[in-house]
Order: structure tokens, then sequence, then C-alpha cells
């Protein structure tokens, strides 16, 4: 066989999956860099902000997720400041960096199997389009940080498996990656838990270099965050078990919501039960299943209808329909593959890859016009009215952020939105006791009228009624209030701007009923 034509047909195959890879890079980063920046992206870069300039976290910014995610999102934010850019244009690209570094290990690991994994470049390119193409506009979610770093650990995983010895080192370097991004959701500790039950049943001893790693750095984090951030498990935690459920759904939604990923998942089990005799990768492909079954068993215990909660279940669920094709279709003749079944896992990749074309495509559009949006038009009112001081009365947090990244006007509450006060609502409800250990009406009100917001925008479209909720509940709040006129309505918002004479002291207020102070 002349050996000429093979190396002419993998240049090729190179230059096709580079070229692929760096096409769907190049639209993703359109959409991500020129489209407002995703708002709970935006919180965590403004709550490391004022973790640098030496708020408490917490405590003077509430924020319910571990501190490991700040950590990492003060990284771009000081490089942002270094380079005299804006935030956005150092975190997107970071984390795109990340997720396609991890992809590039993990083809780099992949390769010692042979076969389907021999050449490097086609394997990041599939890794590397499905980590960017699935999460859409949720790139940088810490979900979509947490499986690109599980995915190295996960191919060590069934390397094992098969009875392979990796070398300690990478075994210890993959077991740090894969517990630092379970340290940005600790759920995900299940995940590992259940792969060393599955290690088990194949007779491997959980004694391994790559587990061991990951639950040192596991208890290594713990006991930092005991050290450092104290609050996190002293007050985040009691409050998020306290008041998060308020934002839960019901199991029928998150099950209608979640039965094509479901259904892609059993499609997976009954694909890989069917050739786990004969597939060489049946380790690979149980491993990546037990994965993302797992982590749809975290979205249920969640309770929250939202996608990029799906996410690793989504990126494995795809990687491993893509695996099985793949594999099915390099092992046997043509005439002996196996149609029906091509055709129905080549369906639910390519109904995953539309379904996240269509979640992109807003941002798409956000892109080709930024100005039209509700950030733009914000932002523009706050500088038209030089508004130094800002609040928005809603439970979406892109009234708030990138508002308040992208102009610095200060932010008049330690909350990134009204979540906490719909929680005390909720639990007021179901256990009128416990509600009263988080006053979180009395907190959002005493935050504005300390911050004496110039702007306040409130959310008509849906939700409670914040401000008759406040109005009603804190009689300092009414009388700030009272100083507030509508100036302009839009999307479903109205935008209120406080009159002239300031706001009223609340402590003043509180002692003297009737009486206040205004204060700037």
């Amino acid at each position: 066989m002349n050996p000429e034509p093979t190396r002419v047909h993998r240049s090729l195959v190179n230059a096709v999956s580079a070229l692929l890879l760096v096409s769907v890079l190049g639209i993703v980063m359109f959409a991500v860099l020129r489209s407002p920046l995703k708002d709970d992206i935006a919180w965590l870069l403004y709550v490391a902000r004022r973790w640098l300039a030496g708020k408490e976290l917490y405590v003077d910014v509430i924020e319910i997720n571990p501190p490991l995610i700040i950590w990492i999102s003060a990284l771009p934010l000081s490089l942002a400041r270094w380079l005299g850019v804006g935030q956005q244009y150092v975190a997107m690209p970071a984390f795109a960096a990340a997720a396609l570094a991890c992809a590039w290990w993990s083809a780099c690991l992949l390769r010692p199997r042979g076969g389907l994994f021999a050449h490097r470049m086609p394997v990041f390119a599939t890794i590397g389009c499905v980590l960017l193409i699935v999460p859409a506009a949720d790139l940088g979610q810490r979900e979509h940080l947490l499986v690109a770093a599980f995915l190295p650990y996960l191919i060590l995983f069934a390397r094992t498996i098969d009875g392979g010895r990796p070398p300690v080192p990478t075994s210890v370097a993959v077991g740090i990656l894969a517990a630092l991004g379970c340290a940005l959701k600790p759920q995900y500790g299940l995940a590992l838990a259940a792969l060393e039950i599955a290690a088990l049943r194949h007779w491997v001893t959980p004694w391994r270099a790559a587990p061991i790693a990951a639950a040192a750095t596991l208890i290594g984090y713990v006991g930092l965050v005991a050290l450092v951030c104290p609050a996190y498990l002293l007050r985040a935690v009691p409050m998020a078990m306290a008041l998060y459920g308020a934002t839960d759904v019901t199991f029928r939604v998150l099950f209608l919501d979640s039965a094509p990923l479901l259904a892609a998942e059993a499609l997976a089990v009954f694909l890989w039960w069917r050739d786990r005799r004969t597939m060489p990768e049946r380790s690979l492909l149980m491993t990546g299943i037990v994965f993302a079954a797992v982590s749809s068993l975290i979205c249920f215990i969640d309770g929250k209808d939202w996608f990029y909660h799906r996410l690793p279940a989504t990126v494995l669920t795809v990687l491993m329909l893509i695996l099985w094709t793949a594999a099915t279709v390099a092992r046997r003749p043509v005439s002996g593959l196996p149609r029906r079944a091509l055709t129905v896992a080549g369906l639910a990749v390519a109904l995953f890859c539309v379904t996240a074309v269509q979640r992109l495509q807003p941002a798409v559009s956000q892109a080709v016009e930024p100005q039209v949006t509700t950030v733009a038009r914000l932002e523009a009112l706050i500088r038209l009215h030089r508004a130094r001081t800002y609040i928005a009365f809603s439970e979406w947090i892109a009234l708030g952020f990138p508002v308040v990244n992208n102009t610095g006007v200060i932010w008049a509450s330690r909350f990134d939105s009204m979540w906490a006060l719909k929680g005390e609502m909720w639990r007021a409800h179901i256990d009128p006791v416990a509600a009263k250990e988080w006053p979180i009406a009395h907190w959002v009100a005493h935050d504005f009228i300390a911050g004496c917001p110039d702007l306040a925008v409130v959310d008509t479209r849906k939700g409670a009624n914040y401000i008759g909720v406040l109005t009603a509940s804190e009689p300092a709040f009414a009388r700030a209030w009272s100083r507030y006129k509508p100036i302009v309505a839009f999307d479903g918002l109205t935008v209120y701007k406080r009159g002239k004479g300031g706001c009223v002291d609340p402590w003043v207020a509180a002692e003297a009923p009737g009486v206040g102070t205004a204060v700037r």
C-alpha cells in the first residue's frame, strides 16, 4: 500500500477538522462578545470586583455559589483591568480557551487507545465543537466549565476499567482538575461516587491516584473555604436552603422539558447494552452514560428548569452518541451497518445541534444589532441621566448585570435580583417562623435607602409586585419610594427617577416614625 495517499487523506481530515472548529469558534465568539454578557457571568464578575475591592463575600455582597467561581472570575477581571479593555472581551475568550484546552487534553488522553482516536485533530475538533455548540449562549457557566474539567477524568477512568495503568502524574492531574470542576458545583460529588461504584463492579479498587487526588483536592478546598470564607458555610448555605426553593418548578414541568435529553440518554443506554460485548469502546461509552445519568439526577434534585443545569448531561450524551456512531461505522462493513440505529442516533445528535443553534440565534441577532437590546437601552438611560446609583426590582438578573458592569453605576443592593425577596415571601407561606430568620425585605429596603438610587427599574411583565410588598412591610421604604416618578416604559419595564431631596434615613425613621432625614 502506498503511504502517500494515507498522508494526504490524513492532512485533509485534519484541515477540515481545524476549519470546522475555527468556524464554530468564530460564530460563537461573535455572538457572545457582541451581545450583552450573560447575566450570571456578569454578576460573578461584579462579585469578584467587589471582593478585590475589599468587600466580604456572602456578607457585603450575597452570592450562594461556592467561592471558587468567584476566585476564577477574578482572573479575567484583573487581566481586563491590566489591559484596559472590557471584562467581556477577556472573560469569554478565557472560558472558551479553558474548554478547548480540556478538549485538547482529552484528545491526547484518547490517542493511546488507537483506532478512532489515533489522530488527535479530528477528535479534538469533535469534542471542541460540542463544548462550544451545545452551551451556545451559556458558554462560561459553571456547568460548562465543570463538564469540560471532568472529561479528562472520565477518559482516564474508562482506560482504567479496560485494564490500563495511566501514569501517576497524569492521574493526579486529571483528579485535581475534576475536583476543581466538582468544587464549582459540589452536587457533582455524586458523579465521582457513582463512577467508583461502577469501578467496583469491574473489580477496580478505589485506591487509585486519580480518585485519591480528587478526594484530597476537595477536602483541601472545603478546609480552605471554612478558613477564608466562613460566611459561605454560615450564611450562604443556610440562606440557599431556606429560600432558593422559591425558584423550583414541579417535577412534571422539569420532566417534560428534560424529555428529549432523557430519551437520548435512554437511547445511549440501549445502544451500549446492545453492543457491550463487541464494541471496543464499551467502557468509555459506559463511563459517559453513568456521568450523564447522574448529571440528570442532579438536575432533578436541584429542581430548576434552567437549560444550563442540563449542560453536563447534554454534552456527555451528545459525545456518547457520536462515539457510538463513529465506532459502529468504523468496525463494520457498509452492508452490515445497523441502519435504523444509526439513523436514530444521528437524528438525536442533529436535534441537539439544531436546538443549540436556535438557542444561540437570539445572541447572534443581538450581536448584529446590540443597540436595540433591553440592556443597551437601560445603559443609555443611565448615561443620559448621569445616574450614579441604580437598582432593578425584578427576578431577571440581566436588568442589573451586565448593565452595572458596562456603565460603572453603583448597584444599590447586596443581592443580584429579587430572588431572595421572592424566597422570603414563598417561605412565609410554608413556614412563617423560619421565614423570620431571613428578613430579606428589611435588607432590600435598607440597601435601597442607603444606596439612594438615582434610577430604579420595575419589571411589570411577570412575578410579584415587589414595590407593593416592600411598601406594605417597610414604612421607611414607602417614604423613600414616594420620591420616585416614572420617566419611561419599554419592553415590559418602567423606569423611575428619584426626585430632588435625597432619601430618607432608615435609622432616623425607625426611631421617630413619620420623621426622616434626607441623605445622599
